[in-house]
């Protein structure tokens, strides 16, 4: 069974599942198997040192799989900013034809993607920012509810809430971000008005996922209230699982402390190696409150099949059986 949506006839996917860019997670493996299941995957760029490296992950998946997938770019702010445009050349020159990106003023990577007949999806948490990049060209939008993994935004408007007010604008087709994990968040979507639906924690805890077994037993074991909210208080907020040091970077920023206080506790480096030897009270790493939706570690091919299949019981079942 498919559930097509204008999504998924888009990007030439069989199914409206979505596994975004996650720094040091999005890997070749992940990727590959979430596209030999029939959903849609992104390598994060940015997880590769250099844009060499990153040509080498893309002929990497290759190799695993001769199904559809992307490349995650992110563009945020830095003291020393990654070389974007030679990313972005890589991603190009690799021959790839779906770009999911995020973070700041995309306006030339679009051109650049659009001008090589690349497909983009862009990522962003508020209706005004889904229309400005529909204006910029954007052949897609991931709209990401406060509920999310990563960078929330500022608004804090859940998806419930940011999901139909988006899709009431927005004309291009759309996913929804920040939340789902599971068939019901499926049908939810899809009945909000979005064409899909995109995963990262429920795709971290898969046994694809290129992270440490603790990490991935830790998300089965946490429940919806184990995130912490930290930079709040320097408006750059990023939803982050609760541990000894989230708690401790919230502590500092009710004390009013600056980003050069807790530089060290939150440096990616100490996130990656929380996923790489499994301890995880070693930094920070991101998760969403999905975690709460989440009991078992899956393949990618058992999750995607499980929504789908639940999905069209919950669609021609329980739902139908309202209407009389």
């Amino acid at each position: 069974m498919a559930i097509k949506t204008r999504f998924t006839e888009l990007v030439g996917v069989e199914h409206p599942v979505v596994q975004g860019g996650m720094q040091w997670v999005g890997r070749a493996e992940l990727v590959a198997a979430v596209a030999n299941a029939g959903g849609l995957g992104f390598i994060t760029a940015l997880t590769q040192p250099t844009p060499d490296a990153l040509r080498a992950e893309i002929e990497r998946c290759r190799k695993l799989t001769d199904k559809p997938f992307g490349v995650n770019l992110t563009i945020l702010p830095a003291i020393n900013p990654p070389p974007y445009a030679e990313y972005r050349k890589a991603i190009i020159e690799s021959g790839v034809k779906v770009v999911e990106t995020a973070g700041n003023k995309p306006q030339e990577h679009v051109d650049d993607f659009k001008a090589n007949g690349v497909i983009v999806v862009h990522k962003c948490t508020s209706v005004r920012h889904a229309l400005s990049a529909e204006r910029m060209g954007v052949d897609a939008i991931s709209i990401d509810g406060f509920e999310c993994a990563g960078h929330p935004g500022e608004d804090d408007v859940p998806g419930l809430i940011l999901i139909p007010a988006a899709a009431d604008k927005v004309k291009v087709p759309m996913i929804a971000s920040g939340g789902f994990g599971d068939a019901r968040g499926l049908v939810a979507a899809l009945a909000l008005g979005a064409e899909g639906i995109n995963m990262g924690t429920r795709f971290m805890c898969t046994q694809e996922s290129p992270i440490h077994e603790n990490v991935k037993r830790q998300i089965v074991e946490n429940d919806e209230r184990a995130t912490d909210l930290i930079f709040r208080t320097m408006h750059n907020t990023s939803r982050v699982a609760r541990n000894d040091i989230s708690r401790r970077v919230v502590e500092l920023e009710r004390s009013g402390a600056k980003f050069e206080d807790v530089r060290e506790l939150v440096a990616g480096t100490r996130g990656r190696v929380v996923y790489e030897t499994g301890d995880p009270d070693h930094g920070i790493w991101s998760a969403g409150q999905v975690q709460g939706l989440i009991y078992d570690i899956p393949t990618c091919a058992e999750l995607i099949s499980r929504i789908v299949t639940e999905a069209e019981a919950i669609i021609r079942g329980r739902l139908a059986r309202f209407v009389v």
